[in-house]
């Protein structure tokens, strides 16, 4: 029984690894800023910092601690995740930032390494076991200060292909987006074609009105059958009714002929007949009373003193 168990338990264990470590491979470096200047967020202390944003790319909620960022290719394991923080479940196809300021001791998101500007940098994320590289990059060097290198769209492309990246400089076609969508939607075609072809309104309102008195209709008609359903119920139950009196009205008239009309009233006026003669004799008989000491008159009268 208890090897049975024990099995039981390491299959489980390895299942649930499994699962966690395929949740794991959509996990993807979305985005990265090496020089950080005023015109970018800034961290929980109010500082301007590097850092460099993950996305959960897939459709249900990804814990990431335990596994491994890093900016040295000779060091899997430079910073780990810590564990025990419940921000570190990122959501379905949300965002994470960490900060690489190299001081982890300010929080969970803030990194043991930072950038060196003007170089290339390379970033990358390792699973737990410190082996299983879940994505990387490297960060070209010309980059200038406020600018980012990002993904074209969240978490779309391969591991470490440039042309999923582009560098965005915060104008109006290249947003600089940390913890935000890479694509920002500001329009939508079905509401703009719409407003194309109907500038002013009015087939809006007329759509908006027929929509209104069709459902107005619509139950106006099922009230009606409704109505009809019941009317005819009733009425069904009322014939029922009718046919059913008649019949017992019937039944009534075949059973209570002549003789059987007279042969009960006979007999009803034998039974009232019966003790119409009583007997008128009173009896008076005298109740004496049993003595009570309470109710005799010797001892309600007060003696008066003996005088000597």
């Amino acid at each position: 029984m208890n090897k049975r168990l024990l099995t039981l338990l390491l299959v489980t264990l390895t299942f649930a690894g499994t699962i966690c470590a395929q949740g794991r491979r959509g996990l993807r470096l979305n985005e990265v800023m090496i020089v950080n200047d005023s015109t970018s967020v800034v961290d929980d202390f109010g500082r301007y910092n590097a850092w460099v944003e993950l996305f959960n790319s897939t459709f249900g909620p990804l814990e990431i601690s335990s596994v491994f960022l890093t900016n040295d290719r000779n060091n899997n394991t430079l910073y780990p995740v810590p564990l025990g923080d419940v921000n570190t479940e990122i959501p379905a196809r949300q965002h994470i930032l960490f900060w690489a300021d190299g001081e982890p001791n300010k929080g969970t998101f803030h990194t043991n390494f930072t950038f060196t500007p003007g170089e290339d940098n390379y970033i990358a994320i390792y699973d737990a076991n410190g082996q299983t590289l879940i994505d990387e990059i490297v960060v070209p060097g010309d980059l200038k200060p406020g600018q980012s290198y990002a993904r074209k769209a969240d978490g779309e492309g391969g591991i470490n292909n440039p042309d999923d990246w582009e560098v965005r400089d915060g104008s109006e076609s290249k947003y600089i987006t940390p913890s935000s969508n890479n694509i920002i939607k500001s329009t939508n075609n079905k509401v703009d074609a719409f407003a194309e072809h109907d500038p002013h309104g009015f087939a809006m309102a007329v759509m908006a009105m027929c929509i209104v008195f069709s459902a107005l209709l619509v139950l106006s008609i099922c009230f009606y059958i409704i109505n009809r359903i019941g009317a005819s119920i009733s009425r069904s139950r009322k014939m029922k009714a009718l046919a059913d009196d008649e019949v017992e009205a019937d039944h009534h008239k075949e059973q209570d002929s002549g003789e059987v009309i007279a042969a009960i009233a006979a007999a009803l006026v034998e039974h009232l007949d019966a003790h119409d003669r009583e007997s008128t004799i009173l009896t008076i008989n005298k109740v004496r009373r049993a003595y009570s000491p309470w109710s005799s008159k010797i001892y309600g009268l007060r003696e008066l003193p003996n005088r000597h």
